[in-house]
C-alpha cells in the first residue's frame, strides 16, 4: 500500500517511510567504503591514505548539490502541501539545472586544483601521485556526484522512496562490482578505484533523470523548459545551508585530523582515520537517512498546518533517534575488532591503534542522532537560520575546537575523543534550541 505524505504516521508507518531513505544513505556511504578496502587490501596503506585525505575535497563539491536538494525540497514539499503541483515541478526542474550547470563548472576548475589542494594538505611523493590520479578522475564525475545528492530527496519528495533506494543500491552494486573488476582482477590501483566510483555515480544519477523526465506515476516531472525563479533559489540555499555547512565542516574537519594525525602518528594515523571515518559513515548514514526521509513529511505538514501530525511526528522522532544511539554504541562496540581487521588486518601495528581509536571513537554514536534529526527539522519547517546555526556550531565550533585542544591537553590519544566531545556539546544545543521553539512552529 502506498504511503502519502499527508497519511497519519504510527512507528511502523514511519519507520517503512523511512526505512528506504536509510538504506539510500548506508548505500551511498558504501561508495567510499568500497574503495577503501579493495585499495588498503590489493594496492597498499599509502594508496589508502591517499583516497583519505582527497575525498573531503569532492565531498565539499557534493555539498553544493546537498544543499539545493535539501532546502529546495522543503520548498517543493512546501508547494505540494499547499496543492500547487504546477509550481512544485517548475520549482524541481529548476533546482535540477541548477545543480548540474554548477557541477560542469567545479569539474572543470576541479581538474587543475587538485594537485595544488593535495600538497596543501600535506602530500609529498607517492601519496601525491595518488592523490592527484585520484582527484583528477574523481572531478569528471562531479556533475553526476552532485545530482545524485539532490535526487536522493527529491525520490523522497516525489513519494517514491523505495525507486530512490533502488538507484542508490544500484550505483552501490555497481561500484562493489567495478572495484573488484578495476582493482581485484585487472590490476588498475588506484585508477581503477577512482574510475569505478566516478561510472557507479554516473549510472544512478542518469537512471534518476530518466526517470524524472519521462512520464510517470510519482508527484514530480522534470521538464527541459523552466526558468530561474531568483528568490526561491537564494531562498532554498539559505534553507539547505545547513545540509551543505554539515558536509563541507565534515570535510574541513576531515582535513584538519588529517593533519593532526599526520603531525602526532604519521602515515598510520591517516590511515586509522579512514576507517573510522568508513564505519562512522554507516552508523551515522542511519541518522541522516531518517532525518531525510522524514523531512518531506515535516514540510508537508507544516505546509498544510496540521499542527497534530507535525506533534505526532516529532515526538516519534525523537523516540527512534534516542533508541537508535543505545543500540549503535553497543553494535561498534561489539564489531570494533572485526571492523579494523577487514581495514588494516595485514599490518599488527596498524591494527592495534585502528582497534583503540575505533572504541573510543563509537561513543559519539550515542550523541549525533539528535543534532542531524535536530538540523533537518528545522530545515524541513523553512527554518534554515537556526539549521544552520546548530551544523556551524557543531563543526566549526565544537568539533574543530576539541580536534586542536584535546591532543594539547591531554596527550595525542585523546584526538580520537574529539568527535565524542564536539557531539555531546551539539546534543545539549540543539536541544535548547528544540525547546525555545516548540510554541512558534507548533511541533511540541
Amino acid at each position: 500500500m502506498r504511503i502519502r505524505l499527508s497519511d497519519h504516521f504510527i512507528y511502523g508507518r514511519l519507520l517503512r517511510f523511512t526505512l528506504p531513505s536509510i538504506a539510500m544513505m548506508v548505500f551511498t556511504s558504501i561508495y567510499g567504503l568500497v574503495d577503501g578496502f579493495f585499495v588498503s587490501n590489493y594496492v597498499g596503506k599509502t594508496a589508502f591514505a591517499a583516497i583519505n585525505l582527497i575525498d573531503p575535497v569532492f565531498t565539499i563539491v557534493g555539498s553544493l548539490g546537498m544543499m539545493i536538494g535539501a532546502g529546495g525540497t522543503a520548498i517543493v514539499c512546501k508547494a505540494l502541501g499547499e496543492k500547487d503541483s504546477e509550481k512544485a515541478n517548475e520549482y524541481f526542474s529548476m533546482f535540477v539545472h541548477i545543480v548540474l550547470l554548477i557541477g560542469v563548472v567545479t569539474a572543470a576548475i576541479g581538474w587543475f586544483a587538485v594537485e595544488p589542494l593535495a600538497r596543501l594538505l600535506g602530500a609529498e611523493g607517492q601519496m601525491l601521485k595518488d592523490c592527484v590520479i585520484y582527484g583528477r578522475i574523481s572531478s569528471i564525475g562531479a556533475p553526476f556526484f552532485m545530482l545524485q545528492f539532490s535526487m536522493q530527496t527529491f525520490f523522497i519528495t516525489a513519494e517514491k522512496p523505495k525507486l530512490g533506494l533502488f538507484t542508490t543500491v544500484f550505483g552501490g552494486v555497481s561500484n562493489i562490482v567495478l572495484d573488484w573488476l578495476l582493482i581485484a582482477v585487472i590490476p588498475w590501483g588506484i585508477w581503477g578505484a577512482a574510475v569505478a566510483t566516478t561510472l557507479s555515480q554516473t549510472l544512478a544519477t542518469t537512471f534518476a533523470l530518466i526517470y524524472f523526465a519521462c512520464p510517470n506515476s510519482s508527484l514530480l516531472r522534470l521538464t527541459v523548459k523552466t526558468r530561474v525563479y531568483g528568490k526561491v533559489l537564494g531562498q532554498a540555499c539559505v534553507n539547505g545551508s545547513s545540509e551543505m555547512v554539515d558536509n563541507i565542516a565534515y570535510s574541513i574537519v576531515t582535513i584538519l585530523y588529517n593533519t593532526q594525525l599526520l603531525k602526532y602518528y604519521g602515515e598510520d594515523g591517516v590511515a586509522a582515520y579512514g576507517v573510522l571515518m568508513y564505519v562512522g559513515f554507516i552508523f551515522s548514514a542511519i541518522y541522516y537517512g531518517y532525518a531525510m526521509g522524514s523531512a518531506p513529511i515535516v514540510s508537508y505538514n507544516f505546509g498544510a498546518q496540521t499542527h497534530g501530525e507535525l506533534k505526532n511526528i516529532f515526538r516519534k522522532s525523537m523516540t527512534l533517534v534516542c533508541g537508535l544511539g543505545v543500540a549503535m554504541l553497543a553494535i561498534a562496540q561489539v564489531a570494533t575488532p572485526a571492523l579494523s581487521s577487514v581495514f588494516v588486518g595485514y599490518d599488527k601495528e596498524l591494527y592495534e591503534l585502528t582497534r583503540q581509536a575505533l572504541r573510543i571513537y563509537s561513543v559519539s554514536f550515542l550523541f549525533m542522532g539528535v543534532a542531524a534529526f535536530g538540523s533537518s527539522f528545522f530545515t524541513a519547517l523553512n527554518d534554515g537560520v537556526v539549521s544552520a546555526v546548530i551544523s556551524f556550531l557543531r563543526v566549526f565550533v565544537f568539533e574543530i575546537g576539541a580536534i586542536l585542544l584535546m591532543p594539547v591537553l591531554f596527550g595525542k590519544e585523546a584526538i580520537w575523543a574529539a568527535v565524542v566531545v564536539s557531539e555531546f556539546a551539539a546534543l545539549l544545543l540543539t536541544t535548547v534550541f528544540l525547546i525555545i521553539n516548540r510554541k512558534k512552529y507548533r511541533y511540541a
